[in-house]
């Protein structure tokens, strides 16, 4: 999964996509699933990558907190979350449109892609138990 991962980030950094952007997709689907130990990972790395501790605050809350996240940030967020709550009744190409006013086909992509992999990484680190990283 290790590699899949970095080929995620490389796709996603081949896609335009800032680590900003996929370090704040990674932690807000830590926090949707709860997994401790990839929030103690991604967290730092958000951090490191440039994201603010305001945006890092305002996360759990980022529709209603205008300013905050860029158009880019929000489309890759609505993508995330849309990917770890899955809505039976969501218009999926809806969604879709919505976040292409701000990202490419390729970021799309490169978003849906990362979302997946964090989601699969929280799933076995939540199974496993894996506690959270020493700081």
């Amino acid at each position: 999964m290790e590699k899949a991962a970095v080929a995620a980030r490389e796709a996603s950094h081949a896609a335009g996509l800032e680590d900003s952007t996929i370090e704040l997709v990674n932690v807000r689907v830590s926090q949707l699933n709860g997994c401790p130990t990839c929030l103690s990972i991604h967290v730092p790395q958000a951090r490191a990558a440039g994201v603010s501790q305001r945006q890092l605050d305002l996360l759990p809350s980022w529709p209603e907190a205008r300013g905050v996240y860029t158009d880019v940030e929000r489309a890759a967020l609505l993508l995330a979350e849309s990917l770890t709550v899955i809505d039976q009744s969501a218009d999926r190409n809806a969604l879709v449109e919505r976040a292409a006013q701000a990202l490419t086909a390729d970021q799309i992509a490169a978003v849906e892609w990362t979302a997946v992999l964090i989601n699969a990484f929280n799933r076995i680190s939540i199974a496993s138990g894996h506690p959270p990283r020493p700081e």
